[in-house]
């Protein structure tokens, strides 16, 4: 999945940073939906820890 994402080095330093900034871009959005879906996980646990009756 990673490799997906990945471009040739660009030898013009605009386009590198042009391609950096989308890289960031990418991270960021992921890094905003791990965060949404590890809370969402949160959440259950703690709901389904409390319906527990062992």
């Amino acid at each position: 999945m990673a490799d997906r994402h990945r471009e040739a080095p660009a030898a013009d330093p605009h386009e590198q940073v042009r391609q950096l900034e989308a890289r960031v871009a990418e991270l960021e959005a992921s890094e905003r939906k791990l965060a949404t879906e590890r809370g969402i996980l949160r959440k259950a646990a703690k709901y389904f820890a409390g319906e527990t009756n062992w």
